[in-house]
């Protein structure tokens, strides 16, 4: 008989706990649930960033797989005698982890173009590749050319090993505090139609 009564009395107990849990487990379980879901949530991100962060990915769109990818084929970033291939990630996705946010945020108006069609024939590109290649020389300008100095560096540099016509203007651009991409557009991809960007009288002489 009292057997039975303590068992009555330990499971009315353990519902009533469950109606009506104290303070102290409440708060525990909101924060073991956060925690989870915080954990949840980041391995998710993560794993999403990283998949939109691949070669396979940047080239999964026309636009960028029949323009700027088959002109990054021809290039030397591509194919070089050391087998050492920079990719669409390496040269436009910033890899410190709050840089490579803000740049996934950036790319959301990429996306909008996408729905919109703003390049989606050869000739729509074209018409706005020097708008593209703007944007991306004054991005890499404002961050001292951040990616290109992932693989390049002067202070790596043995100009030993340079032509006399590269150490001559890598000697002056460290000189005059310049960075890659003031000397390097189009290192990867087909130049835009520059005359607009050029005095009238060097126009000629391009």
């Amino acid at each position: 008989m009292s057997d039975n009564t303590g068992k009555q009395g330990l499971l009315s107990r353990i519902w009533s706990a469950l109606r009506r849990p104290s303070a102290t487990y409440s708060l525990g379980g909101v924060l073991v649930v956060g925690f989870v879901a915080g954990i949840i949530f980041w391995g998710g991100f993560n794993t999403a960033m990283e998949a939109t962060n691949t070669e396979v990915f940047c080239v999964s769109c026309h636009e960028m797989r029949d323009n700027v990818y088959e002109e990054y084929k021809k290039t030397i970033h591509y194919n070089n005698r050391t087998g050492v291939r920079a990719t669409c990630p390496d040269c436009h996705v910033p890899k410190e982890w709050t840089h490579k946010v803000i740049r996934k945020i950036q790319a959301s108006n990429e996306l909008f173009h996408k729905v919109m069609g703003s390049i989606d024939t050869r000739e729509k590109f074209e018409a706005k590749r020097l708008e593209l290649a703007r944007h991306v020389w004054d991005s890499m300008k404002k961050t001292d050319s951040r990616e290109c100095r992932n693989c390049h560096d002067y202070e790596s540099m043995d100009f030993t090993y340079q032509g006399r016509r590269a150490v001559a203007r890598h000697s002056k651009g460290l000189e005059e505090g310049k960075t890659c991409i003031d000397c390097h557009k189009g290192i990867a991809h087909e130049l835009p139609d520059m005359r607009e960007e050029l005095p009238t009288a060097t126009v000629g002489d391009m």
